[in-house]
């Protein structure tokens, strides 16, 4: 038989219509790609610059920076250098921005802050004339710390406009004057921060796995009437704010609440137990707003196991337990996948109710980024640390996968 051959004027048609498919299908994806740039790829990208790049001080003070970074820091700054620095917060000052200066400085040398609005108030008052030839003099005699090279080395490692400053601090680190790496000095909370959250991560994704594998295992197995009316009171706190739901258990937990109020009257206890504003309190709230989402994805996968398959093994002769660790088990790893990370990385991105229920013993990683976004305007400082916690999640979901891959994990 003879071929069938296509003109070249068939084969552009057909060119010609398969572009226009494709075409036609790129314009209906364009929405949802348009979404993700704005609502994902586009934050996360701004989230990323932000903790390396930090323009604000040179931005403020440009020509002593300049200056600045020609200085080699074994004496003092030079006269000119000094002068430059008194006619730029004089300026700032009138502007009105020598707080916002002080506020930058103040994070690598703490208490430089005042120094810097004091300096910034008395020189508003001088001429920009006098500056030029004694503004070295009345700089120091304003505040006797810019006598002190410290102040200087702050400023000058605050105008560095691309820096590892903040992913430093977030990892409780920071560079000595030599420019050598070593242990914060003062304040070292980031990294117990981080182990914390990690661990009552650990804690609320067990407990909810605990929890949701028989129940999501009963679902999967009862008759359908029974199902139906047990998948209401699962999907329940859907329907209700989660404000709510925190609020339930405030009074649930509180001193004078439910829980206390009824083991002091059954005479089981003799004073209130210590329920809220701490670890115990973020976990027991946790766990119930994310139980949910660890028994949905289960109940799915083990909906649609075949129960001949149970059935064969023990008519094969396998006692119940193997049949469950060699046959239902890996079965239902897909939705146990699916569960254990959705549970996780929510957990480690919720800020709101440890913020409620959590006190200070119960903050998270995030009420840590919520603060230095909200209350300090550090966005630099918050940036980083939601870059080394995406990072983190990203390695995390690596290594469970690679750990939950049917075709090399045994069970015997």
């Amino acid at each position: 038989m003879k071929r069938s051959t296509l003109s070249s004027d068939e084969k552009a048609a057909a060119r010609a219509e398969l572009r226009h498919h494709q075409w036609l299908a790129f314009s209906l994806v364009l929405p949802l790609l348009c979404f993700l740039l704005f609502s994902f790829i586009a934050p996360i990208s701004t989230l990323l610059l932000r903790s390396v790049y930090h323009p604000n001080v040179q931005q403020l003070i440009p020509h002593t920076i300049a200056l600045l970074n020609e200085w080699d820091g074994h004496d003092l700054p030079n006269n000119n250098l000094m002068i430059q620095m008194a006619i730029e917060l004089k300026k700032l000052a009138k502007q009105r921005e020598a707080g916002e200066l002080a506020q930058e400085i103040n994070r690598n040398l703490a208490g430089s802050a005042s120094q810097i609005k004091i300096t910034a108030r008395q020189l508003r008052q001088i001429d920009d004339a006098i500056l030029m030839h004694k503004g070295q003099t009345y700089l120091q005699d304003a505040h006797p710390a810019w006598r002190d090279k410290a102040i200087w080395f702050a400023i000058k490692k605050a105008g560095q406009v691309f820096t590892d400053q903040y992913y430093l601090t977030a990892l409780d680190l920071e560079k000595n004057a030599q420019g050598k790496i070593q242990s914060r000095q003062d304040i070292n909370l980031y990294i117990a921060l981080f182990l914390k959250t990690l661990k009552m991560a650990f804690i609320v994704t067990g407990l909810t796995l605990i929890l949701g594998y028989p129940l999501a295992y009963y679902l999967a197995s009862a008759p359908a009437r029974t199902a139906n009316v047990l998948f209401i009171f699962v999907l329940l706190p859907f329907w209700t704010s989660i404000l709510v739901r925190t609020t339930a258990w405030i009074a649930l937990l509180q001193t004078n609440g439910v829980i206390n109020a009824s083991l002091l009257w059954l005479d089981i206890i003799k004073q209130p137990l210590p329920l809220l504003y701490n670890q115990f309190s973020t976990i027991i709230v946790m766990t119930h707003i994310l139980l949910p989402l660890m028994i949905l994805p289960l109940y799915a996968v083990m909906k649609s196991i075949d129960p001949c398959y149970v059935r064969a093994a023990g008519s094969l002769g396998a006692k119940p337990v193997r049949i469950f660790l060699t046959v239902y088990f890996p079965m239902t790893l897909s939705g146990l996948s699916a569960g254990i990370l959705l549970v996780f990385i929510l957990f480690i991105g919720y800020f709101i109710t440890p913020a409620l229920v959590g006190g200070t013993d119960g903050q998270l990683i995030s009420n840590i980024i919520a603060f230095h976004m909200q209350k300090s305007n550090n966005w630099a400082l918050a940036s980083a640390l939601g870059a080394l916690l995406l990072l983190f999640i990203i390695v995390l979901y690596w290594l469970f996968d690679r750990l939950t891959d049917p075709n090399k994990l045994k069970l015997v």
